[in-house]
């Protein structure tokens, strides 16, 4: 048996070859990320007698092309939690570190856990993208949300809370309707300047036009509450262009959320647990595929506790001798991506309050016992993800193997 160590940079990698007892087959050497020499590494990996498995750290993206093209010359390749490959064997009180010695840690890391590698594939490039699709997502709705404060800052010089008369929720192109007002009635003269009945025909025609529902108690509301505003920016064309500016980049913004958001959706659906996930309250089109992009394929947690550790929920232990602190902080050392979704599953818990879901009884529970917000949070996201390992890895050991 062969051991391949990998220590994975950008553009280029440092690679160890070892067998049992500390048997150098090949000393750190490195290669570039290029088609001539993963070529020669797939070449001499297959020249050397006994089977050989590939090992590496997913870090990053950087990982992902020397992953793909071995798999795609059908060798055995396994992507490691860089924290297990850190925490492994370490015995020594000489600290040393560096791409050569990384490469043979790796592959000393390799021979050890031999039976337990779990090979890379096809379905870990559809999680690789939805991950990576929903980073550019956050990315976005950061982009978006500096967008909109930036669009509700300029209209309070020209139409005080004008962001606050619809409520309505984007659509899937990413329009909303109190953008698309504050572009047509961008200044409160726009709309006081007239009667109150050329106004009400006036945004009649808008909402046809925009297909937006009318109400005419509505409009009377908003030409009521014009009368009383006061706006500091003139109503010119240098006003106008700005705000039209604004607003034209938070509907790009938008777009660009909504579309991300169907992607994922779509992209989600071809996992083998896109159902299961689908079924558990608190979930959505939305929320779904972002716990299924950060928490990836649950078969590499071992057990309950390795899911919540990885998602830094699980909560913390400090004892020593006859002391035992009863009330000690998460550990917050995962994912905080995953733990934000998480929070946002439990906020959907509390707004909706599904009577016969465990994980709502749970939260409502540690609620009335007075718990702060963020311990009875942090409880929920604990049992959530404890149930969701379990459905999950149940269904997948159910499936055919293909």
């Amino acid at each position: 048996m062969n051991a391949v160590g990998i220590d994975v940079s950008k553009g280029k990698s440092m690679v160890a070859i070892m067998r049992p007892f500390g048997e150098i087959v090949s000393t750190p050497f490195e290669i570039k990320h290029t088609t001539s020499d993963i070529k020669s590494l797939v070449e001499l990996i297959n020249s050397v007698e006994g089977e050989s498995r590939i090992v590496m750290e997913h870090t990053g993206r950087y990982y992902e092309v020397l992953a793909h093209q071995l798999s795609e010359a059908n060798l055995f390749v396994s992507a490691i939690n860089p924290k297990l490959i850190k925490d492994f064997d370490n015995d020594s009180l000489r600290k040393v570190k560096s791409d050569k010695a990384d490469a043979v840690k790796i592959a000393r890391y390799a021979l050890d856990k031999w039976q337990n590698l779990k090979q890379y594939s096809v379905m870990d490039e559809l999680r690789n993208q939805l991950k990576t699709m929903n980073r550019q997502f956050g990315f976005y709705m950061k982009h978006k949300t500096a967008m909109k404060n930036n669009l509700i800052g300029i209209l309070d010089q020209t139409y005080p809370g004008v962001n606050a008369y619809f409520d309505s929720p984007a659509r899937s192109d990413g329009s909303q309707k109190w953008v698309d007002f504050a572009s047509t009635y961008w200044h409160v003269d726009c709309v006081r300047k007239m009667s109150q009945n050329a106004f009400i025909a006036h945004y009649q025609n808008w909402c046809n036009r925009k297909k937006y529902n009318f109400s005419k108690s509505k409009a009377e509301e908003i030409y009521g509450k014009a009368k009383e505003l006061v706006p500091v920016l003139p109503k010119d064309d240098i006003t106008k262009l700005i705000i039209k500016q604004a607003v034209d980049q938070l509907n790009s913004a938008s777009e660009t959320v909504e579309s991300l958001r169907t992607l994922m959706n779509e992209t989600a659906s071809k996992l083998p647990e896109y159902s299961i996930v689908m079924a558990m309250k608190g979930v959505g089109p939305s929320l779904g595929p972002q716990l299924m992009a950060e928490i990836g394929d649950v078969t590499r947690f071992t057990h309950k506790g390795a899911i919540t550790a990885f998602a830094g929920v699980d909560p913390g232990v400090n004892e020593s001798g006859t002391y035992e602190q009863k009330s000690v902080p998460t550990s917050k050392r995962g994912s905080s991506d995953l733990r934000k979704t998480l929070f946002q599953v439990m906020d959907v818990l509390i707004k909706n309050k599904p009577q016969d879901d465990p994980v709502y009884q749970f939260i409502d529970k540690k609620r009335a016992q007075g718990k702060p917000y963020y311990v009875y949070m942090t409880a929920g996201a604990n049992k959530f993800l404890r149930i969701y390992y379990g459905r999950v890895k149940e269904y997948l050991a159910s499936l055919p193997e293909s």
